[in-house]
């Protein structure tokens, strides 16, 4: 993982080629004020092991472009000359590095002066060796791209060579990416086709020349900004917007007669086919016959009275009836799921020789972000599957309550259930407390972290998962399964660098209220068409927020629900399959994963209904409060959707 950055000055910019309305160059933005040691500062928090800055120069004379890299000496003398016209394009790169052998430094910089920064993992798409670092392999994979400039396609139809864009497209894993080609003084930048990876970008507007992208933002924009423009927002842009998806370039040109380097910028589609039909999300098995729905029924109650038998303790071997009984379809899913747990904590630097005098079996690799919800319990029973059974697994919980949380209470049964189907695994839960009244330098901190989403609800989403992510909490002194109240608690932190995360699945699989709202309003039509629509917008409403809190503590999120494979098996299942909101809460909805968590034994799990992290950590009943003064006035207020204001008593 990096955190990556870039800012680019000297440069004019021409954006009217987007597809967004957001760039006009005549709108005004709130004003940010931060150094680049404050931007150094951001990034190393996501990437802990290095921090580097490389600085291109672009200097055009006659017409001519030339470029080099700042050798450390001042660049002024070179702008007073007459008739040159200079750019910066300062890069950034924080590293928490978790593949290869040798340690990696970013911006990588090649012999022919392309230059790179990259977040992100390849899991598929290009044959890597489990001791390849794939930065390195993409800086390589790069450069050997055509860079005619012209090319549309993933194959450059003159040179036969593959494209930049061809590249991209091909990574199955989540990305985000800036890169320079010299050869064609063309800028590169973009990310993945779900936004798995965050980058802010600042386009330049009237008032601000400067064109930025960063993982991150440096400051929280209600620290400086006037008021008129922190009330609701009305009145200003903000400073930092999320990329949408895609992949851009911006090629450098000069001006004629005047001089100046001039850019447009591009935005492309991805050339990858196969990708292109999995963001679309059409399903092609819709609308369920009356003979579908009699047979899916039939299927349900058959899978019930089994699982009735399997989970009582007098009829305990029944596990073979379970397994016929649930439908072909939750198999498939199993084996998806597992492969895409299995490419996402293997082969990683992270499990090599152990460091820091930490002997192996105390060393804890992966950890979940852990609810004892549906979710979280099926990656943890998928990740005892595939994770080696030397290594402990650390459950990371966050509560605003105690012990009464309703996340805290189901995290500590569902303990028990993954203690009874994996017996041998050392399970640690880890009980992150919190009192929102005693985080005020915090919630600060995270304001930042989640900008430039602005509401109570992305604001307590946001303090829920970097607390979580921090690992910073207490555990029981014993490993057994009875209750934890009973025993003493000690200190802990988890040293886990990554951190599975159940984000997708109440997206695909019909996990939200307002899923069966638009399934009473629009039959199985309606379903479908929400569904996508948060498949679509998922980039903007969660990922880069999540990426960013998590990131934050030197951590990196994975996605396993998000896997490419796993989506588009899950688009090539009927939606019936998927989901039945005919059912009651608990059983129709995200139906399949339901049955997935009943063939890996987890009864009751299977059975939980959907709680956002919000609410089971009962953050949102603390802020509500704190914000609003009672729950009943925050709901009054709509208080999710209100957006942070600078008299707020978090500050």
């Amino acid at each position: 993982m990096c955190g990556i950055a870039l800012i680019v000055s000297g440069i004019r910019i021409d954006t009217s080629w987007l597809p967004f309305d957001s760039t006009s160059s005549t709108r005004k933005t709130e004003k940010l004020l931060f150094s680049l040691d404050d931007l150094k500062a951001a990034l190393r928090r996501r990437g802990p092991d290095s921090v580097c800055a490389k600085k291109l120069i672009l200097q055009s004379e006659e017409n001519l472009i030339s470029s080099f890299m700042d050798d450390g000496v001042s660049s002024s003398e070179r702008d007073n000359a007459d008739g040159i016209h200079t750019a910066k394009l300062h890069f950034f790169g924080a590293t928490l590095q978790l593949r290869g052998i040798n340690p990696l430094i970013q911006p990588l910089v090649d012999a022919s002066g392309n230059v790179l920064v990259y977040n992100g993992e390849i899991f598929g798409g290009f044959d890597l060796e489990s001791d390849c670092n794939d930065t390195e392999f993409l800086m390589r994979t790069l450069g050997e791209c055509c860079s005619c400039g012209s090319c549309s396609a993933g194959q450059c139809v003159e040179c036969g060579k593959s494209t930049v864009l061809g590249v991209l497209s091909a990574i199955k894993g989540p990305w985000a990416i800036i890169y320079w080609q010299d050869s064609s003084r063309t800028l590169w930048f973009g990310r993945d086709g779900f936004g798995r990876r965050s980058l802010l970008v600042h386009w330049p507007t009237e008032d601000d020349s400067t064109f930025l992208l960063s993982s991150v933002s440096p400051v929280s924009p209600v620290q400086f900004a006037p008021e008129d423009e922190t009330r609701n927002g009305i009145g200003c842009f903000s400073y930092w917007e999320e990329l949408p998806c895609g992949i851009y370039n911006l090629h450098v040109d000069v001006s004629k007669p005047s001089g100046y380097l001039v850019a447009e910028v591009k935005m492309h589609g991805y050339v990858n086919s196969m990708l292109t039909e999995l963001i679309k999300w059409d399903r092609i098995s819709v609308e369920p016959s009356s003979e579908d729905l009699k047979t899916c029924c039939h299927k349900l109650s058959r899978g019930q009275r089994s699982i009735h038998l399997a989970s009582s303790e007098s009829v305990p071997n029944e596990t073979g009836s379970v397994q016929s009984a649930i439908p072909v379809p939750a198999h498939s899913l199993l084996d998806a799921l597992k492969e895409s747990v299995l490419r996402r904590t293997s082969l990683y630097n992270v499990y090599q020789a152990v460091t820091s005098g930490i002997r192996q079996e105390e060393f804890v690799p992966v950890a979940i972000l852990f609810s004892g919800g549906l979710d979280s319990m099926i990656l943890a029973a998928l990740l005892d599957k595939c994770l080696d059974p030397n290594y402990e697994i650390d459950l990371l919980n966050v509560s605003f309550d105690g012990h009464l949380a309703p996340d805290r209470q189901s995290a500590k049964a569902g303990l028990n259930e993954l203690r009874r189907v994996a017996p041998s695994r050392k399970w640690r839960l880890v009980e992150i407390d919190a009192d929102l009244s005693d985080l005020v330098f915090e919630t600060s901190h995270v304001v930042s972290l989640i900008n430039p989403a602005n509401t109570y609800m992305d604001l307590n989403i946001g303090i829920a998962l970097w607390l979580a992510s921090g690992g910073n909490g207490w555990v029981s002194d014993a490993n057994i399964s009875d209750n934890d109240n009973n025993h003493v608690r000690i200190k802990y932190k988890s040293n886990a660098k990554i951190l599975l995360v159940g984000s997708g699945a109440d997206e695909q699989c019909a996990g939200y209220g307002r899923h069966r709202t638009s399934y009473r309003r629009g039959s199985w039509l309606g379903l479908h068409e929400e569904m996508r629509l948060d498949m679509q917008r998922i980039w903007r409403r969660n990922l880069g927020r999540d990426d960013r809190c998590i990131a934050d503590n030197g951590k990196e999120a994975r996605f396993p629900f998000l896997d490419e494979d796993v989506i588009r098996l899950l688009l090539n299942m009927p939606l019936w399959e998927v989901a039945n909101l005919d059912q009651p809460i608990g059983i129709g909805d995200k139906k399949i994963l339901r049955e997935v968590a009943k063939l890996l034994g987890l009864y009751e799990a299977a059975v939980l209904p959907k709680r956002a992290i919000q609410f089971g950590s009962r953050i949102a009943r603390e802020s509500n409060r704190k914000n609003f003064g009672s729950n009943r006035a925050a709901n009054q207020a709509s208080a999710g959707s209100v957006r942070i204001n600078r008299k707020s008593s978090f500050y």
